[in-house]
């Protein structure tokens, strides 16, 4: 007799599995695999990094996921599933047209959704918000309506966003952060940390569905104190040099080429920012996984070649 943790289990479907900003979708691929639970990876080409999924032993499809097909295909016989995709002008198509095939064909356990934290503060009729925030707010929408068997997960910016990038190029450069903060207070968190939760939540959902958990940093701190940390975790000095926030916006983020729709999102969030509106702390991390989240001096130890030239 089978008693293996994949036996009796349907497989898990994973989107966005071969994406960029943190690969929260691989991160999570590799996770279940190590659990031993049967994984179905969906990604948009089958390239090298698909075929690195399937040394995992993760079964590997290739879709469109603003592609009922496609979706249909890769959803045919999962029990559970996560939904996560990159920042996209096609994001709310992609996300309902999932859900949509969902509610139709699918058997589904769970459907833990990737949303993003700002969306809390949102209603409506909001209007400071990106584009991309817009569509986010609009698919919990809908899933809330969809009668899915819902799991909605939102953290906090990533240390992997691009607003970090900037920050790591000009420590590399110049050894200071580069920002147009002011006093204002941020709580980012690492992908992988974000990976766990999600990792966890797929693997045991029992209790968890139609819940929320928001996800930041272990503690919401100025620049100057994330300028104190990154230093400690360096062993030199970093400092802060504020700037205007449209001399950022248009040398420090322009820089980074950025496609139109998720320039508009990086520049929304920087403005958020310096409006005090990622002052924020929770302990959703504690609640999934048995610890908080690793914060900053952490993700700098595990990274230290993205701070120097």
């Amino acid at each position: 007799m089978d008693s293996s943790p994949e036996a009796g289990m349907r497989p898990i479907l994973v989107t966005g599995a071969a994406g960029s900003v943190g690969a929260v979708g691989r991160t999570v691929v590799q996770g279940l695999r190590r659990r031993g639970l049967q994984v179905r990876a969906l990604v948009r080409q089958d390239d090298d990094r698909a075929q690195a999924l399937r040394a995992t032993g993760a079964e590997v499809v290739v879709g469109d996921l603003t592609h009922a097909r496609d979706v249909a295909d890769a959803l045919d016989g999962c029990g559970r599933m996560y939904f996560g995709m990159a920042v996209s002008a096609q994001y709310l198509l992609a996300a309902v047209t999932t859900a949509a095939v969902a509610r139709t064909y699918g058997r589904l356990e769970a459907f833990v959704n990737m949303s993003q934290l700002t969306v809390s503060e949102m209603d409506a009729t909001s209007g400071s918000d990106s584009h991309q925030h817009r569509q986010q707010w609009l698919v919990e929408q809908v899933l809330g309506w969809s009668g899915l068997p819902v799991v909605q997960v939102r953290p906090t910016v990533f240390m992997e966003n691009p607003l970090f990038q900037t920050v790591f190029a000009s420590i590399a450069k110049d050894g200071v952060i580069r920002w147009p903060f002011g006093e204002a207070r941020t709580s980012p968190i690492a992908a992988g940390d974000v990976a766990a939760v999600v990792e966890e939540i797929l693997a045991d959902p029992a209790g968890r569905i139609g819940r929320t958990y928001e996800l930041t940093g272990p503690r919401s701190q100025d620049v100057t104190a994330l300028a104190a940390e990154i230093s400690d975790a360096l062993h030199r000095t970093v400092g802060y040099t504020d700037v205007p926030l449209q001399e950022w916006l248009d040398n420090d983020l322009a820089a980074l080429g950025l496609p139109a729709h998720v320039l508009q999102h990086i520049s929304t969030m920087a403005r958020l920012h310096v409006a005090g509106r990622y002052d924020r702390q929770t302990d959703g991390m504690a609640e999934i996984t048995g610890r908080p989240a690793e914060g900053v001096s952490g993700f700098v130890r595990k990274n230290p070649g993205l701070f120097t030239r």
